[in-house]
């Protein structure tokens, strides 16, 4: 690893022009770990221009607002990509556009890109491994209370407040050093428990529509006439999906949501069982715990749901 960080380093320092892209529909480690890593940067380096690109997400201007550059900008300038597995997820297109193409993630590496990789999927999430670069060289690079805060953001975000499986010591004092450095533990946490009105009737329906099986698969399907009886998109369905895990019967589980094509897009959790494989059948992947997936029509709804209610009954024996 201490390879793959100097050679990181490396190329920062070697570049005037450092753009950062994550991925499409990004959660607050995509962010966090985006905005995390340009505010060290900056801090450290502040000749350099540094930009964060990808879609305006409003929702998460507190953790970072994205820049607005033209196309002329890729010229000669090294991209990073943090936080996403495989390219065609990448959000802005243009991140092939520059001199050097770099990837630093946490998901498993069923996709090489790049020039150079760092990936370790024993981490937590990506803000925990910029982290761990900047600590690696805490010598020559600088920690601004704005990159704390995003980092903790993320970490908070991909660890469910510490509650899943991925939450490690290292996580643990990695999260002490970031409040250390001004990040406001109890506000950001509070930030990424808020949801509002419309959110809170969904988590409603999930649960009471929610089916749960005899060996502790559970699935419920949320389709454009749901949401829109809610006034939410497909985007504003992500804060019910950790919700069927707090169930003591659920072991696994899935949540099927109906895109504007007519297509589902399947957000896969469990509790213990791997999921990823089936992941990987259907068009998807990602962590052993949590992945994402898509299915056509319901004909491939109903197979998902017996491939998990498989898997369920194989962990439980």
């Amino acid at each position: 690893m201490a390879d793959q960080l100097a050679a990181i380093l490396e190329q920062i320092k070697k570049y005037n022009k450092i753009i950062i892209h994550r991925h499409q529909r990004p959660d607050p480690d995509a962010i966090g770990s985006q905005v995390g890593l340009a505010e060290i940067i900056k801090a450290s380096f502040p000749y350099k221009q540094v930009y964060v690109v990808g879609k305006h997400i409003p929702g998460f201007d507190w953790i970072g607002k994205m820049d607005d550059i033209d196309n002329q900008t890729f010229d000669d300038a090294l991209v990073i990509v943090t936080d996403t597995a495989n390219a065609p997820r990448i959000d802005d297109r243009r991140f092939d556009n520059g001199d050097k193409l770099i990837k630093i993630d946490h998901h498993p590496n069923d996709e090489p890109y790049g020039d150079l990789m760092w990936v370790d999927d024993n981490a937590s999430s990506c803000s925990e491994m910029i982290y761990t670069f900047y600590q690696h060289f805490a010598k020559e690079l600088t920690l601004p209370k704005k990159a704390a805060h995003a980092l903790y953001a993320g970490i908070i975000g991909d660890t469910g407040r510490f509650l899943y499986p991925a939450t490690t010591p290292k996580t643990m004092l990695v999260a002490g050093a970031l409040m250390a450095a001004g990040a406001n533990a109890a506000a950001i946490s509070q930030k990424e428990n808020e949801i509002s009105q419309p959110v809170a009737r969904l988590s409603a329906y999930v649960y009471e529509h929610l089916t749960i099986l005899d060996h502790g698969a559970a699935y419920v399907t949320l389709t454009k006439e749901v949401l829109a009886q809610f006034g939410l998109t497909e985007a504003g369905t992500s804060a019910v999906v950790s919700l069927p895990g707090r169930l003591h019967d659920v072991k696994a589980w899935a949540i099927f949501v109906q895109q504007e094509d007519g297509h589902y897009r399947i957000r896969l959790r469990s509790k213990g069982p791997v999921i990823n494989g089936l992941a990987k059948k259907h068009n998807g992947g990602g962590h052993p715990l949590a992945s994402g997936a898509k299915a056509v029509d319901e004909a491939e709804i109903n197979e998902v749901i017996h491939q998990l209610d498989e898997i369920t009954n194989k962990f439980a024996q």
